[in-house]
């Protein structure tokens, strides 16, 4: 045991440095075509129609008069950042749609990287009072194994962990923490367009509740609007992937394996989720690969989830799965994806899941948003006046390259992942598959790299690729070991071509540039416009 084992490490010394070359030499054929790409996208914003500030005064304007900021949306981003914005003392209008507290299927779990960026916005209390469960870690099965993945936690005071929760009771939390603040106004309504009068978005048309149309003005407009956003195809390129759907259930009354732990099931075809969303409820959710699912009002899910997944499921869970499934309560939801692509425009900005979105495998979604806020709050603090245009732009056009290290690598990590965790009929990706479950399952940094990734507490965009390809090493070295072969070999060459093929489009798609080199990066200067 004691050869295998120094016969791995030995293996996975190199696999650092032979990645890196690897890496760099792709990024290095990426980089011309990217930046020409970039180039392209921000130009096309000129060519786009919205609707122009009313000339005939038929609208009535804001009643608010000296709003700084409209935020259009008021979920988990929308509401964060009323607080935020407010807490520094500007004026912000938030429109939502439906005040009303909603029940979610997903955005359930929040990542300790992101628990830390509630932290730093001082909205950590709103995880308090709603039954929340801390959650320190991963269970990974597979086969009938299973193996504990561990935050990292060590070097952070004892109240950083994960949190998982009812979703529609964290959002009203934070709602209500806004709806205390002097200086924000909630309403109820939907915004129809934006308002843009020579190329700067001016402000929003919306609906009232009672039908009533207005138009809101104020200098700074910013949509986070959600994955079904009516607003984004203006303001960014929307490419939206649909690579997989969701069935949830809702598990009562039960215990999970690992108490504190999200589960995750390398089933087949695909990955199955399990964590606690309150004290007597586990969140199960059955990952189907494309966009079609069976008819849940004809009996074929049901039937389905009987017989296809009941049997992956953990034994101390089969029970409340099949109970879970005949009291009827089937609900699927679409998983997009979606690289952030900006039109860079004046007095406009996107944010939270309107402007990037990535498969919720890895619930890195809030993350993502808590900490686009904290970098948006922190360029937006030094400016006195949002109405000075040409000093909010100057601001403002480096917002799309700060945040853009973080939400890459928690992007790059969720696509990447689904793909390796999914089975597949080819042998290779199989091998990739597993592994990935063996090289976790060594522990030490081996999982804990990983796992901070993962988890947002170390975001690092090379850190990423280090360990992804350590992990495609770590299998070609189980193929070749103890004797190697020439069927082995091939087999080896091509688990190392299918990493590839998985990781690097998904990178191309966010940017090499900004991604790995996000100083020499350039989306455009908002003030050219």
């Amino acid at each position: 045991m004691d050869s295998e084992m120094r016969n791995e490490y030995m293996l996975l010394l190199g696999a650092a440095a032979i990645a890196s070359l690897f890496a760099f030499a792709f990024f290095y054929l990426l980089l011309s075509s990217t930046k020409n790409k970039n180039k392209k996208n921000i130009n096309t914003n000129n060519n786009r129609d919205r609707p122009k500030v009313p000339e005939n005064g038929e609208c009535r304007p804001d009643v608010a008069g000296n709003t700084d900021v409209i935020i259009v949306g008021a979920g988990v981003a929308g509401s964060a950042l009323a607080c935020t914005l407010a807490k520094d003392g500007r004026k912000v209008l938030v429109i939502e749609r439906d005040l009303t507290e909603q029940d979610r299927i997903v955005g359930e779990l929040l990542q300790p990287g992101g628990y830390l960026k509630l932290i730093e916005l001082g909205l950590e209390d709103c995880v308090n009072e709603i039954d929340a469960q801390q959650v320190y870690g991963y269970a990974l099965f597979k086969d009938g194994k299973s193996t504990r993945l561990s935050y990292p936690l060590e070097k952070f005071d004892k109240d950083v962990a994960g949190r998982s929760f009812h979703n529609g009771r964290f959002i009203q939390r934070m709602r209500e923490k806004a709806a205390t603040l002097p200086n924000v106004k909630l309403e109820q309504g939907t915004v129809t367009s934006l308002v843009e009068n020579k190329g700067t978005v001016k402000g929003v048309h919306y609906k009232t509740g009672a039908g009533e149309e207005i138009t809101a003005y104020a200098p700074l407009t910013i949509v986070c609007d959600g994955c079904f956003s009516n607003l984004r195809r203006s303001l960014c390129t929307s490419k939206v992937d649909i690579p997989s759907c969701f069935v949830a259930l809702l598990l009562k009354n039960c215990e999970l394996p690992y108490p504190n732990h999200g589960h995750v099931i390398l089933a087949n075809p695909s990955p199955i989720l399990l964590y606690r969303i309150s004290s007597t409820e586990i969140r199960c959710l059955v990952d189907i690969p494309g966009k079609k699912v069976p008819s849940v009002c004809n009996g074929d899910m049901a039937r389905h989830l009987k017989t296809s997944v009941a049997p992956q499921i953990p034994s101390e869970l089969s029970s409340a799965f099949t109970s879970a499934i005949d009291e009827g309560n089937i609900r699927t939801m679409a998983n997009r994806s979606m690289p952030a692509a900006p039109y860079p425009t004046p007095g406009a900005l996107l944010l939270g899941d309107s402007f990037n979105m990535r498969h919720p495998l890895t619930g890195g979604g809030m993350t993502v948003a808590l900490s686009d806020i904290v970098v948006l709050r922190d360029l937006l603090r030094p400016l006195a006046d949002f109405n000075d245009a040409s000093s909010l732009c100057q601001h403002l056009e480096s917002f799309y390259t700060l945040r853009k290290p973080v939400a890459s690598t928690i992007n790059t990590l969720a696509g990447a992942l689904y793909k390796v965790f999914c089975a597949s009929p080819d042998k290779a990706r199989n091998e990739l598959r597993q592994a990935c479950f063996d090289y976790l399952s060594l522990g030490g940094n081996f999982s804990s790299g990983p796992v901070a990734l993962l988890s947002g507490l170390n975001p690092r965009p090379l850190s990423l690729v280090l360990h992804f390809f350590s992990v495609a090493i770590f299998g070609v070295g189980r193929l070749l070991l103890p004797f190697p072969s020439p069927k082995r070999a091939w087999l080896g060459a091509r688990l190392i071509l299918d990493a590839s093929s998985i990781i690097f489009p998904i990178i191309e798609a966010e940017g090499v540039n900004q991604m790995f080199f996000p100083a020499g990066s350039n989306y455009g200067s908002l003030a050219a416009f």
